[in-house]
């Protein structure tokens, strides 16, 4: 159980700093040092499945700048110190 509780931790930590990085880097310093907005989509495009009864709709895609990656990069710090 332990082990469960340390990877969900884990994986909580790194969404955060992925989260904020891309918050700082896409909106709050966008302006003001444009080389943290630089980045790429991945992802591919939406695909609808029609049953008659129930339509579904499955897409990804994730936009990942320098920000959030240097968010990623300080939220591993952070969790090796804990």
């Amino acid at each position: 159980m332990r082990k469960a509780s340390h990877t969900l931790s884990f994986l909580l930590v790194m969404l955060v700093g992925l989260v904020i990085g891309g918050i700082i880097g896409g909106d709050v310093f966008k302006e003001t040092v444009p080389v943290l907005s630089y980045g790429r989509s991945i992802g591919f495009d939406p695909v609808t499945i029609d049953l008659s009864v129930i339509q579904l709709v499955l897409g990804f895609e994730m936009q990942i700048n320098l920000a959030a990656i240097l968010g990623l990069i300080i939220s591993l710090l952070i969790f090796r110190k804990l």
